[in-house]
């Protein structure tokens, strides 16, 4: 895919609209700022790979909501950044917690405007948790009460101690109340033309395959490019093609072979990023499933995967394999290096699977093949987004994996808007899916085995897809969110990491890269591994600290 994908991947359409993208840019039909070194008034161009055509809705609460909506026309009180784990104070100057761990106070910068003129006030970030609450079911449980105590300060109460809160609550993006206050379906409100504090809040030449967002005229920060143009392909394939033909200037997409592909053609300008601190990349298993109950079959599948080959050919090299922590890149301070070194079920064991699956009662037939318990074939699907070609290349290699101890894998790769659906209604068997990223471990594990994201099937949810849940886990990660004692908090980290290895509620393949490439022929100032200011990714919190550092190449 994609780079590092959101929990809400939106629609593909036919791979036919990248052609029709590409044709456009190499016909010229988006000139206006999409090529030209140093030219006045050049727009950032960046393509999407993963959305065929685009839809004029800048609702930042709604998962159809136009690239960029979260990034560049709507910002947060603060952001974290994963690269050098520093956190940025935005639209908040500072934070205080309560010494009991039960609020948060933060206090907003003085010298914010919305894009309309009308000055950020404290009452925006309340109606902001307000509509979230109301329109997502469970989200931000643990808070009992929101207050603007003056026009520039917020205070969150909490119905009990989430040492999580501050990040949780800090990376929400704001809107504003005298917009937002009076919309009667806040879910349906499309905002065509939205009212943000963003650098990028003015939409222009909105069509199916691009639209321009051209400068807050009241951005309190310092925007040093005129705009961005984003661009739709229908796939990986069309937004490399762009990026290999210098047609953008930002690709936050798999390439492959990036170094000949890509950087060869002009070396001297060209250059990628992929940190692993992107979400951890699953092969999720519907444990409701009889077939993935057990977690020794959960374990006998992971055996059977060569992550070597998964890494170097389905990922072409870009990371390394997982290991059975489930941890990122991104919490390598977190990771229990005994661990990860005395757990050996994410390592290939073709023999040691096969003994497994034999123990567990799925047996071969006579054909070689396994059979479930009750007798019917062990087969099932892999679903993934027909358009993320790294994936389908993963899968592949996993379907190919499994038939080494007689299990039945099949590829099964509609677009990206079917893939979803069945993740979210708990309507699949199996697929390549990604996971929960903050800037703790909590996040990750409450996702992936803690009851309070579980939900049945046939309801809609949008973490915890495999739906999972252990009771140790429950009791640790209500103890990590009970304390802010940065050391407790790591001995309670290696206890979930030992549950997880012992239960394996997911089987984990490889940290996903922070997909991340450019030319500095038109702009300047780019986070790189050496001044990593913010990561490369275009769907990130960090990407605004990117759009607020470039500036145009001078002649």
């Amino acid at each position: 895919m994609l780079s590092v994908r959101s929990r809400r991947l939106r629609a593909t359409l036919a791979l036919g609209a990248a052609a029709v993208s590409a044709a456009l840019l190499l016909s010229g039909c988006t000139s206006s700022g999409s090529s030209g070194g140093g030219e006045a008034g050049a727009l950032l161009t960046i393509p999407r790979e993963d959305m065929g055509t685009f839809t004029q809705n800048f609702n930042p609460f709604s998962p159809n909501a136009a690239p960029m909506t979260q990034q560049a026309v709507y910002e947060s009180m603060l952001i974290y950044n994963p690269a050098d784990g520093s956190t940025v104070p935005w639209l908040a100057e500072e934070w205080v917690a309560a010494d009991d761990g039960l609020s948060l106070t933060f206090t907003l910068r003085d010298d914010v405007k919305w894009s309309d003129g009308e000055p950020l006030r404290a009452q925006d970030v309340v109606t902001t948790f307000a509509l979230q609450r109301q329109l997502f079911e469970g989200s931000f449980a643990y808070l009992a009460d929101v207050q603007a105590t003056d026009e520039r300060t917020v205070v969150f109460t909490f119905a009990e101690a989430f040492s999580p809160a501050l990040y949780e609550i800090g990376q929400q993006v704001i809107v504003p109340d005298h917009v937002w206050a009076k919309q009667k379906d806040a879910a349906k409100f499309e905002n065509k033309e939205p009212v943000g504090t963003g650098p990028f809040t003015e939409v222009s030449n909105f069509q199916a395959q691009s639209f321009d967002l051209l400068q807050n005229p009241h951005y309190w920060g310092e925007a040093k490019i005129p705009g961005i143009r984003m661009l739709a392909f229908a796939g990986n394939d069309g937004a490399n093609l762009a990026a290999i033909n210098g047609d953008v200037d930002w690709a936050p997409q798999y390439i492959p072979d990036i170094e000949k592909t890509f950087i060869a053609k002009d070396p001297e300008h060209r250059t990628y990023w992929f940190p692993p601190t992107g979400s951890e990349i699953h092969l999720q298993l519907n444990t409701t499933l009889p077939m993935f109950s057990d977690p020794d079959v959960r374990k006998a599948l992971s055996m059977a995967i060569d992550r070597e080959q998964v890494v170097d050919v389905g990922m072409s090299g870009y990371t390394v394999p997982a290991d059975c922590t489930g941890l990122s890149g991104n919490y390598d301070e977190w990771r229990d290096s005994s661990m990860a070194e005395k757990c050996t079920w994410t390592k290939r064991d073709v023999e040691g699977a096969a003994e497994l699956l034999d123990a567990a009662g799925y047996v071969e037939g006579p054909d070689g093949m396994r059979m479930t318990p009750d007798g019917q074939p062990f087969a099932f699907d892999i679903s993934v987004g027909s358009t993320s070609t790294d994936w389908l290349s993963v899968a592949n290699i996993i379907s190919q994996n499994l038939e080494d101890i007689g299990v039945t894998a099949t590829v099964d790769a509609p677009d990206w808007a079917a893939v979803v659906a069945g993740y979210e209604t708990g309507e699949f068997e199996s697929g390549i899916v990604w996971s929960d990223n903050a800037p703790t471990p909590f996040q990750y594990y409450r996702a992936v085995m803690g009851s309070s994201t579980v939900k049945p099937v046939g309801e809609q949810t949008f973490s915890n897809y495999h739906r999972f849940s252990d009771p140790r886990a429950d009791e640790l990660l209500a103890r990590f969110a009970a304390t802010s004692d940065e050391a407790e908090q790591h001995d309670i980290v290696n206890q979930l990491q030992a549950v997880f290895a012992e239960v394996a509620p997911v089987i984990p393949l490889f940290p996903g890269p922070e997909w991340g490439a450019y030319t500095d022929v038109r702009f300047t100032g780019w986070p790189t591994e050496e001044n990593p200011y913010a990561t490369l990714a275009t769907r990130s919190p960090t990407t605004v600290l990117v759009l607020t550092t470039l500036e145009p190449v001078k002649d």
